[in-house]
């Protein structure tokens, strides 16, 4: 028994490699692939180059909450004048024996930082400039109510993507625009090209062009004879052309995200040498790609199938997972109509892996939309608060997996909804070829 299971499974072996090399032989010869390619990744890396621009550019630092200014004209800054706890609307009343500070010292004199407090999602950030423990009363000092004064408490629900802050007066008013805003551009850009620009339109433009005409082109041209003289099920040449279909795209696209990853790893803003962090996120991109590189082309190869202008059919269906594609990035994955696709569920995957390598996401991107400080009053008589450069783009791209379960359990269960829509497009796919005349 053991002898005759080693024959058979020896027999599909050397069928499946056999027509998987002769598959991914097919396609280095062609001119076709190669152009398709090297479009490709020109497209991608010219992206790139407004990356590059973007970390060397600087930003400007502006004074949020005034603390540079002074107001009674003593020469001393606003804020030196609170944190001494002298007057600085008093010209009399000024820090004596003090030297002035440079009114630019008091200009991004606040940070955001993070630390845990206590058990599950909640963080704290302290008053770095001291303005705040130099007000005169308790009160003052702990207007959030929770026992600590000049803090910051952050409430975060990972599953669901919400974020409740409640700040102490005059913390972390005035953070770092350039620290931060890098910081944000270097996270919204890979996010935005690795969500539009690697997972949506290279993972359907590869199969668009690679995987439509898998079969079609052999009908076409009569050499899909020969295979069906060998005593090959006609399922069997349709998933052994798609694993010579995989074995071409899925190297390229790991190896343009391990690229990008090691670019924007070395040239993105941090105080280390390299950010490891991004490696998880860039890994999870790639992955998200392959799976729906992988479900668009069996579709597509099945649309070649049905008809010898299938391509048609794609671009219809390409249409249609183009909107699924918006909706999915820009409702931060609070549409549950994303579910009817198969982009949706790729994003699903980029989400989870993200909230998984970058904890502090959904941190940053609070921090950021009402760290720029007070605006004007509305017409409401409330004040506004100013994002901070870069954090309305990181919030654009950034969303939550909304599935009610953990980011791990969500990676899981997105993969697997891409694999099973992979096998239900080959089921159909071979059970259409199956019932095919061939001319």
């Amino acid at each position: 028994m053991s002898n005759k299971m080693d024959t058979i499974w020896s027999k599909l072996d050397r069928k499946s490699t056999a027509i998987a090399e002769f598959t991914m032989r097919q396609y280095r010869t062609r001119v076709s692939t190669w152009v398709v390619m090297i479009a490709s990744a020109v497209a991608i890396f010219l992206m790139l180059l407004f990356y590059i621009e973007a970390m060397n550019s600087e930003i400007e630092a502006i004074d949020n909450d005034g603390d540079s200014f002074d107001s009674d004209g003593d020469g001393y800054p606003d804020g030196q004048e609170r944190m001494l706890g002298t007057n600085p609307n008093s010209a009399e009343d000024f820090p004596e024996g003090v030297e002035p500070d440079p009114p630019e010292k008091w200009i991004n004199e606040d940070d955001i930082e993070w630390g845990t407090l206590g058990e599950g999602e909640n963080y704290v950030g302290e008053d770095n400039d001291g303005d705040c423990k130099s007000r005169e009363t308790s009160s003052q000092k702990d207007s959030n109510d929770n026992g600590i004064e000049c803090d910051i408490i952050v409430d975060i629900d990972t599953l669901n993507s919400t974020i409740n802050i409640d700040s102490d007066t005059n913390v972390d008013e005035d953070p770092d625009e350039e620290k931060y805003g890098k910081e944000a551009g270097h996270r919204s850009f890979i996010l935005g090209i690795g969500k539009f620009g690697i997972v949506y339109l290279l993972g359907i433009f590869l199969p668009l062009f690679l995987a439509t005409g898998l079969i079609r082109e052999e009908m076409s041209d009569g050499t899909i004879h020969y295979m069906l003289a060998k005593p090959i099920a006609r399922g069997e040449i349709l998933l052994y052309r798609m694993l010579g279909y995989i074995g071409i795209t899925w190297p390229f696209i790991l190896s343009l995200c391990l690229i990008l990853c090691l670019i924007t790893g070395f040239t993105g803003p941090g105080d280390g040498f390299f950010r490891w962090a991004d490696i998880g996120v860039w890994m999870t991109i790639a992955w998200a790609a392959m799976m729906v590189s992988l479900v668009y082309g069996t579709i597509f190869c099945g649309f070649g199938i049905i008809w010898k202008n299938g391509v048609i059919l794609a671009i219809i269906f390409a249409a249609w997972e183009l909107g699924m594609a918006f909706v999915s990035i820009f409702s931060g994955g609070d549409s549950s109509i994303r579910y009817m696709s198969v982009i949706g569920w790729g994003m699903i995957i980029v989400d989870s892996g993200v909230a998984i390598c970058w904890p502090d996401n959904w941190q940053l991107i609070e921090a950021g939309m009402w760290g720029g400080g007070h605006g004007e009053e509305n017409w409401l008589g409330l004040t506004d608060y100013q994002p901070l450069p870069g954090a309305e783009p990181l919030s654009a791209f950034s969303g939550g997996s909304n599935l009610g379960v953990s980011d791990w359990i969500a990676f899981v269960i997105s993969s697997g909804v891409l694999l099973f829509q992979g096998i239900m497009a080959w089921f159909i796919g071979q059970s259409i070829f199956k019932g095919k005349e061939v001319d």
